[in-house]
């Protein structure tokens, strides 16, 4: 594929707001996980990734039609880094209806689904009369929305593929802007917390009663995170600075081997890792870090070691930001690219927090301490339920 250019990039998360936060946090090793005081939960015994300050910030009246959690955090999330200013930018030189939102999510705004019923009439069941589905719960809300804050013209899209939804885009803007339909696209993902997750994973048995430990021989089970990460990708410049960062390759697949588990040895995940190099026209040896999706599940890990390993060995410094993060779900994909993009720009591999004893088990080299090094090609992997899989290259112009 043609490359193209992550021209700018931002996210919001449990580790804070903006870049230089996230940055900070990732170099200290921290983790933004707390345990669970979110709504009116009060009998789940695991910890979370809360975004803070998203109570205390309303939509503006000019977009109240769109109030929800999940369009509070995707309005944080474009106010950072000068990334509004460069829509904007990106509208005037190509014009409204040449620039695309494609976003990925897995809940949206079902958030207010869940207070609207709170507040059902006792006699008739009717949902209040303010609630309005279309503009909140439903997934196409937050494409939409991001639309309107930005008064733009083009294709607006939303993949929800569960947690490889918002890397997904990638490969969706890719394919818009190779067929002359756009020429720059908003791209990641929004998902926020919500009792529906919350408690539909307490139910799988996967949520863990401490911080999530990916790749640790006693992981068990995932920290549910909340995330907004957006991406304007657009074609390269005529010329880039070093540290400019490009999408090289993007591989999907879908091994449809469960609904909710993995195939056991990975197969739907190797795939697409050999789709995305296929597509950067690389090979494993051109790598110098990967992403893992890395959710701390039992099953989740050991399926997707064995993919790696068998593709890369134990050559390639692996890690899993999800320690720090949580998993943030539909919004995954987006997060862990911008944290790949400044891995390479900023010249270091993050090291995977809360993990104590490395699987023994999973022969690949995951690191627990951040290392400095300067990465040119970066793997990042998103995998989903129901087997739908993703993974991005990453590189640097320079």
């Amino acid at each position: 594929m043609n490359s193209l250019w992550l021209s700018h990039f931002t996210a919001a998360s449990c580790l804070g707001h903006g870049l230089e936060a996230t940055l900070a946090a990732l170099r200290a090793q921290q983790s933004g996980l707390a345990p669970c005081a979110f709504e009116t939960v009060t009998d789940l015994a695991t910890y979370v990734g809360e975004v803070a300050g998203l109570d205390e910030a309303p939509l503006p009246a000019s977009l109240a039609e769109f109030e929800c959690r999940n369009n509070r955090l995707a309005l944080l999330g474009l106010r950072q880094d000068g990334f509004s200013a460069a829509v904007g930018a990106a509208a005037a030189r190509h014009g409204r209806r040449r620039v695309g939102v494609l976003l990925g999510t897995s809940t949206s705004g079902i958030l207010q689904t869940e207070q609207a019923y709170r507040r059902r009439d006792p006699v008739t069941g009717a949902l209040p009369d303010d609630f309005n589905y279309r503009t909140t719960h439903n997934t196409y809300s937050v494409a939409d929305f991001v639309r309107t804050a930005f008064n733009l013209e083009g294709p607006a899209v939303v993949v929800s593929t569960a947690c490889s939804s918002s890397a997904k885009v990638f490969a969706s803007a890719a394919r818009m802007i190779a067929a002359g339909l756009i020429d720059a696209a908003i791209v990641g993902g929004v998902d926020s917390l919500c009792l529906t997750t919350l408690y539909g994973f307490n139910s799988l048995e996967l949520l863990s009663s401490e911080p999530c430990r990916p790749y640790d021989k006693d992981r068990n089970g995932l920290s549910i995170g909340e995330a907004a990460a957006f991406i304007l990708l657009q074609r390269p410049a005529d010329s880039l600075d070093a540290d400019a960062v490009l999408l090289l390759g993007a591989g999907e697949s879908s091994d449809a081997h469960h609904m909710s588990s993995p195939h056991p040895e990975g197969l739907g995940a190797r795939m697409a890792m050999t789709a995305a190099l296929k597509a950067a026209g690389l090979q494993p040896a051109d790598i110098d870090y990967i992403n893992l999706h890395g959710t701390a599940t039992p099953n989740n890990d050991a399926a997707e070691g064995r993919a790696v390993a068998t593709l890369f060995g134990d050559r390639v410094p692996c890690s899993s930001t999800k320690g720090a993060t949580g998993h943030t779900l539909g919004a995954a994909g987006g997060l862990e690219a911008v944290i790949s993009a400044l891995a390479l720009q900023q010249g270091f591999l993050p090291g995977g927090v809360n993990t104590r004893n490395v699987d023994p088990g999973i022969p690949i080299q995951y690191l627990t301490a951040n290392r400095e090094g300067a990465p040119r090609r970066v793997l990042s992997n998103s995998f989903g339920f129901g087997g739908t899989n993703c993974s991005l290259v990453l590189g640097r112009a320079g």
